[in-house]
């Protein structure tokens, strides 16, 4: 095994600041959602947290873009152009994940530091990142203050379709974190990603040069 360094300092901060809000803003958010099944705090402590979170996480969100714009590491999340090249490594990570993983098999991606993404996770993230994680945050800020944003809230469609789309998002996000950590745990041992993400290091098998 060779170790290389994948995630950056403020990228693995983020992370974590990101992974404990959001489980803070789904149990805040069930509470809220579904008081009379879930009472971890009183309404009013969730409802604050939730809003105090969200901010937290806007904000980090911004730092997570300025830190990848402004740095050579964008080229992580550049598309793969060439469609014929996108879906030939699509499919063949599908099959490892479908039954090369059971087997024993290599996992055919080999990260580094500029490509820590294979195919499926960096069209996923692409998603999630710059469509589905701001759709959450300006949907949220909405319902922080209906009466401030009323005009936006109508021309959307009102609060109920505002609220309806925070809440498919909501069950969205909940699902990610259940696979994100499912797939995180399919290294080389299931602690391995993890531990990449708190030291920045990814052992990598063969010598960590393979396209």
């Amino acid at each position: 095994m060779k170790k290389i360094y994948i995630h950056p300092l403020p990228v693995r901060i983020w992370h974590w600041t990101n992974a404990f809000g959001f489980v803070l803003l789904i149990l805040t958010g069930l509470q809220i959602r579904y008081l009379d099944l879930f009472q971890w705090v009183s309404f009013k402590m969730a409802v604050d947290l939730h809003n105090w979170i969200g901010f937290v996480l806007i904000a980090n969100f911004f730092i997570w873009l300025g830190f990848y714009l402004f740095t050579d590491k964008i080229k992580v999340y550049h598309p793969e152009l060439s469609p014929t090249k996108y879906f030939k490594e699509s499919f063949r990570q599908m099959q490892y994940y479908g039954y090369g993983i059971f087997r024993g098999e290599v996992n055919p991606h080999h990260p580094n530091a500029y490509r820590k993404f294979n195919p499926l996770q960096s069209m996923m993230y692409q998603i999630i990142m710059m469509m589905l994680v701001p759709a959450q945050f300006f949907t949220g800020l909405l319902l922080w203050d209906v009466a401030r944003f009323s005009s936006i809230v109508e021309a959307l469609g009102g609060v109920r379709v505002v609220d309806t789309i925070h809440v498919l998002l909501f069950i969205v996000f909940s699902g990610f974190i259940i696979v994100h950590v499912y797939l995180a745990s399919l290294g080389h041992t299931p602690s391995a990603h993890f531990k990449a993400m708190i030291t920045g290091y990814e052992e990598v098998e063969g010598d960590g040069h393979h396209g």
